[in-house]
């Protein structure tokens, strides 16, 4: 069995939640659909044997949206959203869900990352340049998606 498999799992449960997204969200179509590029790209990386790279952009990219998504309001309101039972519309409801399970994998997905790079590259030296060339990518990679979508984003 390949280590990484949950990391897959994780990374098509997250595209799996952003497709979704994208149909009960219609005007935020393109954006939830360029959330998923760097899940696609981990599945990509994990399927070449790269999983250096996959294992340390799912830990950046989950904590980065993480923090995007606490930033603009999207988890604080999906949560009291959920807890307070207010909504009456079944899509707003749904979006929520969705939110909080999307939250609830990137956790996942620091997690377990963190894990699997412990184990099987912990000490070997790769550790700094890994970390900072991914730190890169996601910065890049959220910086053009922010500046393409700064008007779509609830609280800017």
């Amino acid at each position: 069995m390949r280590p990484y498999r949950d990391i897959a799992t994780l990374a098509g449960a997250q595209i799996l939640c952003f497709v979704v997204l994208t149909h009960l969200e219609p005007n935020f179509f393109l954006i939830h659909l360029y959330q998923s590029i760097l899940y696609i790209a981990i599945l990509v990386m994990l399927f070449y044997m790269e999983d250096r790279w996959a294992y340390m952009i799912g830990m950046i990219a989950s904590a980065v949206w993480l923090g995007m998504a606490y930033a603009t309001g999207i988890l604080g309101s999906s949560m009291q959203q959920l807890f307070e039972g207010r909504s009456v519309n079944l899509n707003s409801t749904v979006v929520s869900s969705i939110a909080m399970i999307t939250a609830l994998f990137a956790v996942l997905m620091i997690g377990l990352c963190a894990r699997h790079w412990k184990k099987e590259y912990a000490g070997l030296g790769k550790g700094r340049s890994t970390f900072l060339v991914s730190l890169g990518v996601v910065a890049v990679y959220y910086g053009i998606l922010i500046a393409l979508f700064w008007e779509m984003i609830p609280n800017a």
